[in-house]
């Protein structure tokens, strides 16, 4: 059986192997760039299984996705996306133990290393604080402040105008500026 654009899905769903092959050659680039844009300097190796793991995932979840291939293009960018950013926090935090662990007899890298941590805490901290924002929102700041991508470029991608992103974003830095504890933590 050969996939197409018409029957992906639904043989995605009933799990047979060319649909996934299929998937791969279609989407395969796009999981590829997120994961590459969102782990870049975390070398080759990590976005490889980064790009495995999503593809891992879309085929294990196939059953819970809903929609036409429009929506499967959205789906997979966006689970691409947050495992990039598993990885990614994962990646730190074993940068930041292994940091520790050579820091532990040097004082002057101990401040450095504290300095790292509270860096990272403030990031987690404000990706924490993003997540708190509606779906779309939260979508629009991760295309935004961690893709890279040009209001125009999400608009397309969400099907919304260029000025709704542009508002969006300027509603959401204003709420987040209102989290005091958020505030005071990047301070």
């Amino acid at each position: 059986m050969t996939c197409s654009e018409k029957n992906f899905i639904r043989a995605l769903k009933n799990q047979q192997e060319p649909a996934l092959d299929f998937i791969i050659d279609m989407y395969g680039g796009l999981v590829h760039a997120i994961s590459s844009r969102i782990l870049s300097g975390s070398g080759q190796q990590a976005v490889d299984e980064c790009v495995n793991d999503v593809f891992l995932s879309v085929w294990q979840k196939a059953d819970q996705f809903k929609g036409n291939a429009a929506d499967f293009k959205k789906w997979i960018g966006m689970i691409a996306k947050y495992k990039a950013i598993d990885v990614y926090r994962q990646l730190e935090k074993q940068r930041l133990r292994e940091q520790q662990i050579d820091a532990a007899g040097e004082t002057a890298d101990r401040t450095d290393v504290e300095q790292l941590l509270l860096e990272k805490e403030q990031k987690n901290e404000l990706l924490g604080a993003i997540s708190t924002l509606s779906t779309t929102d939260c979508d629009i700041f991760m295309m935004k402040y961690f893709l890279d991508m040009t209001s125009e470029a999400i608009a397309a991608q969400l099907g919304l105008s260029s000025t709704a992103i542009d508002n969006r974003l300027y509603r959401g830095r204003k709420k987040l500026a209102k989290n005091k504890q958020l505030k005071e933590r990047l301070i």
